[in-house]
């Protein structure tokens, strides 16, 4: 069972770590032309989303980074292996769009203070071809493992670049209507809030992992009473600790205390099966106790 997991979690490993490449590839390679039409037209729509796929170009590139990194194996050193890398990515990725939002608000606010001319049509030329990149980069990552933070984290970049792209068209569609130039940073500043929300969902729960926080669809505190009433011979649980090194890859230690006269193995591996089948919980570590725990009396005052 387990050589079957790892085999399927290298194999989804080794796609998510293709198309992340690729995705990169393709967002840096358009972004030099979003550059150039954003300083051709005057639009800092254009010139917000060559900004956007810019960091997106270099989150993609650092996922594609941490997927290669955690192929691995563990050392002494990191006995959990490089794993978390992803994690520490997400977080960062999170972070760094909160950074660019800030940005898009100040031009867009510098933008509606000075006014300037604005060329429509070059800007709706260069956010079609955006978008047509955008969303073959996000059905790229879409067609990865959508549970993966790492994954999820490009995505969002992605996705707020789409988003992007298509507030550019808009504006230009409308400049080229109407000739009302305010639209260009108006919209960016709604693109701008969108990515705020999108960025401070990843670096949440990405924080929430680096912090060793129990999974978020997990109640720790119902683990101990669930295994006392379902695993025969153990008399009590406590010292209950769960967290994930990656969200595939969730652990739990916990002090079991059995009978006298109980098996102290045969317990373990009904602990474990239980932890397995009713909390998804695959890799744990156990400390049997007969009576009183151990550190319980380490902690004791000495008299």
């Amino acid at each position: 069972m387990h050589g079957s997991h790892d085999h399927q979690h290298s194999h989804s490993a080794a796609g998510n770590e293709w198309r992340m490449g690729a995705a990169a590839l393709l967002t840096g390679l358009f972004m030099f032309a979003e550059v150039a039409g954003g300083i051709a037209s005057g639009s800092l729509a254009l010139l917000a989303d060559a900004g956007h796929m810019l960091t997106d170009f270099a989150s993609l590139s650092l996922a594609w980074f941490g997927f290669r990194l955690a192929r691995r194996p563990a050392d002494w050193r990191r006995t959990y292996g490089f794993d978390r890398f992803q994690v520490l990515i997400a977080f960062t990725n999170g972070l760094a769009l909160f950074a660019i939002a800030a940005w898009i608000v100040y031009e867009a606010y510098e933008r509606l203070s000075n006014l300037t001319p604005i060329a429509g049509g070059i800007m709706v030329v260069i956010a079609t071809l955006g978008l047509l990149v955008n969303v073959g980069a996000f059905v790229l990552l879409k067609g990865a493992d959508r549970d993966n933070l790492n994954v999820r984290g490009a995505a969002v970049h992605v996705l707020g670049d789409l988003l992007g792209s298509v507030a550019a068209l808009i504006a230009g569609a409308v400049i080229l209507a109407t000739g009302w130039t305010p639209i260009d940073p108006l919209l960016s500043i709604v693109v701008a809030a969108i990515i705020v929300r999108s960025g401070w969902q990843v670096a949440a729960e990405a924080g929430h992992i680096l912090l060793e926080g129990a999974p978020a669809e997990l109640d720790a505190r119902n683990i101990g009473p669930d295994v006392v009433a379902n695993v025969q011979g153990v008399e009590g649980v406590h010292h209950v600790h769960v967290w994930s090194i990656t969200q595939e890859r969730r652990m739990v230690t916990l002090h079991a205390c059995i009978g006298e006269a109980r098996d102290s193995d045969l317990l373990v591996k009904g602990i474990k099966e239980r932890l397995k089948v009713q909390f998804g919980l695959d890799h744990a570590t156990i400390e049997i106790e007969r009576g009183e725990c151990a550190d319980a009396a380490a902690e004791r005052p000495k008299t």
